[in-house]
């Protein structure tokens, strides 16, 4: 990390250090163990496809719901040195970075236990090529159908069965009857033990595996770049330098790990004489990463800075063009920036300055993980403008994640601050009181205070010092919705045909920007999440356009409780004495229950003694209330549908 790390939260896993879960190879003999892929969080089991891929699916850590950190529990292809970036409290990277991999596929909150892929069931074929997640703590069976993506792959995921409570512990497939066992139990709830089989028309036969040569092609290139790791071999620099600029983000990570493990002084010269802007980027992201660290072992050396191989790296940065790379190559040319800070330290004043006139005029940039990534490198390079920038960018952004994130990176900065910007990132604390989130969010906002005070000079401690002893006043979620709307009149109770009608014509000509407003206006930020920000307690819409067209997206806002989605269809227990309580089940312990009853306050929890329950029933009424957009304008609204359904693509069709 560029900046300094805050404090982990309430402590959870604070003695663990990086990198976090990590899957080993190991020999049959047990002579042969090394580290294969890292960067999890918590690893209960992995499979493999019929394509000799390993893939897992990992834990979350529910105590960062709501920050900019937060990573959802996800499905993981474990490849050759794959770095997954998970890290204790506010120390993960975001799954964005180009030196971590992504997800496969995001799933959200939950517990993983048990992974196993449906080969041998008598299953539809669908179901016999699937990879089986098991989800404890919200009682989630997935089917997640996996597709080819250069030497990678997408996926899908299906809720196959659930129960509330159903804590899931492993499953198998058996190969005599063709039928799916699944386990329950743990933390002292009922076990038990269920069989799972197909009664239908389908065709229960063998699935055939389905040939896709391409796919296969590279998967083969992906893997002969993989013979490199781990030894030094003077063939790899040749076999890896086409590759470093590939869109497949697998092969280029493939690509660049083989470089990494090539001494340093075999192929430096060749970085510095590429011409290539994306092959050279990837490479300066290598040789910043691998300078000071000994190859052999892979830790750092006591060797002093290399000052000459940091000034050539800095002088091939500043002359990087940035028009000609594209976003994911945008982030790994800033990233170099930050990784050369971290491994070289504050350069002399004159490489500092040339490094702010490269990056200053390139932020604000058109989406979020350019410009966390910028605010942060300006930060740490203490460029004179980023305070005010920075500051516009934090008032600008719609929802609690970007916020926090502008605010976390601010808190380090102690040059280029006036009276009014100090005011405005002072007041924004007094607003972020009544942010909610995970067990540590509070925690967090507290952390980014005090860090941004730290940087008060004593002058600036006593011109706000009435506002440095503010209290912030706080408000309950009806409350704060009311303030998120304020200013805004009632427009009308909105009918889908009216806006259906309007939508089905097209959405061309629309605004982005106010797409990306509206979606905070309408507080969709709260439970939602859309690209890498939003809350967890509602549907991930980062593929909403996979699913809906313009119709179905406004009749599921207009009428939230016509189709639950399946991840978070609310319980309604009744207890013995007829007391009714709705909400969604997300632990177990013994015979006590715990209910989310607030999807907007993902922190609460309400304990049920299950021996006081008499029945529990899927409810009917959806968590999301009806009538958001009642306060919107009709072409606020179509600008917002445009804005989902773009997936966040500032440049989509639907844009001016």
């Amino acid at each position: 990390h560029v900046l300094p790390r805050m404090p982990d939260g309430r402590g959870f896993m604070r003695e663990v250090l990086g990198p976090g879960g990590i899957i080993y190879r190991v020999s049959l003999d047990g002579k042969d163990f090394e580290a294969y892929s890292s960067g999890y969080r918590n690893i209960f089991d992995g499979a493999i496809n019929r394509d000799g891929e390993l893939f897992t699916y990992d834990a979350d850590m529910e105590y960062d719901f709501n920050t900019p950190w937060y990573r959802p529990t996800r499905v993981n292809h474990v490849t050759s040195g794959s770095e997954y970036g998970w890290r204790n409290g506010a120390g993960k990277r975001p799954e964005w970075y180009p030196d971590n991999l992504g997800a496969v596929a995001n799933i959200g909150p939950g517990s993983p236990t048990g992974v196993t892929f449906g080969y041998g069931a008598k299953f539809p074929a669908k179901y016999q090529d699937a990879l089986f997640i098991l989800d404890w703590s919200w009682g989630k069976l997935y089917a997640v159908h996996l597709k080819p993506d250069g030497s990678s792959y997408t996926a899908t995921r299906e809720e196959f069965l659930s129960g509330a409570p159903l804590p899931l512990t492993d499953a198998i497939i058996h190969p005599a009857d063709g039928a799916m066992y699944f386990a329950i139990g743990g933390r002292k709830v009922q076990s038990g033990l269920y069989r799972v089989t197909y009664t239908g028309k389908e065709s229960t036969a063998p699935a055939k595996a389905a040939a896709d040569p391409v796919a296969a092609k590279a998967r083969d290139l992906r893997r002969s770049l993989e013979v490199f790791h781990g030894k030094t071999d003077p063939k790899a620099i040749a076999a890896a330098w086409p590759h470093l600029n590939s869109s497949d983000r697998y092969l280029r990570w493939a690509a660049r790990t083989a470089l990494e493990w090539q001494p340093a002084a075999t192929w430096a010269d060749k970085v510095f004489a590429e011409k290539d802007g994306g092959k050279q980027v990837e490479a300066l992201l290598g040789l910043a990463r691998l300078t000071g660290i000994d190859p052999q072992h892979r830790k750092p050396t006591d060797a002093p800075v290399d000052t000459a191989m940091a000034a050539k790296i800095y002088t091939a940065l500043g002359k990087v063009d940035w028009k000609q790379l594209n976003q994911e190559q945008r982030l790994a040319f800033v990233r170099t920036y930050s990784i050369s800070l971290v491994r070289f330290g504050q350069p002399d004043d004159a490489t500092r300055q040339r490094a702010i006139a490269k990056l200053d005029p390139l932020f604000p940039a058109e989406n979020f993980p350019l410009n966390w990534v910028l605010c942060e490198t300006l930060v740490a390079l203490q460029s004179p403008t980023i305070a005010a920038k920075g500051i516009a960018a934090l008032k600008n952004a719609p929802g609690q994640e970007e916020q926090m994130e502008y605010a976390r990176s601010l808190r380090m900065l102690k040059a280029g601050w006036t009276t009014a910007l100090r005011t405005d990132q002072f007041n924004w604390f007094l607003r972020a009181a009544n942010y909610r989130g995970g067990a540590s969010f509070e925690k967090f906002i507290e952390f980014i205070r005090t860090g941004a005070e730290a940087t008060l000079s004593d002058s600036e401690k006593t011109t706000l010092a009435d506002l440095l002893a503010k209290k912030p006043v706080k408000k309950s979620p009806l409350e704060a919705l009311a303030e998120a709307f304020a200013g805004r009149a009632y427009v009308k109770e909105w009918k889908l045909d009216e806006l259906a009608a309007v939508a089905d014509k097209g959405l061309k000509g629309r605004s982005y920007e106010n797409g990306r407003k509206m979606f905070g206006a309408a507080a969709c930020f709260a439970c939602h999440r859309f690209g890498n920000e939003g809350g967890m307690t509602g549907p991930d819409l980062t593929g909403a356009s996979g699913r809906y067209n313009a119709r179905d997206f406004l009749d599921q806002i207009i009428n939230p409780s016509k189709e639950i989605n399946e991840q978070f269809v609310p319980v309604v227990l009744t207890k013995t004495d007829g007391e009714k309580i709705s909400g969604i089940i997300v632990n177990l312990n013994g015979d006590t229950v715990q209910v989310n009853t607030d999807l907007t306050d993902p922190n609460q929890r309400l304990g049920v003694d299950r021996k006081l329950v008499v029945k529990m029933e899927p409810s009917k009424i959806s968590p999301m209330p009806e009538g958001l957009i009642n306060m919107l304008k009709q072409d606020e609204i179509l600008d917002l549908v445009a804005y989902v359904l773009s997936g966040g693509d500032a440049k989509h069709a639907m844009f001016k």
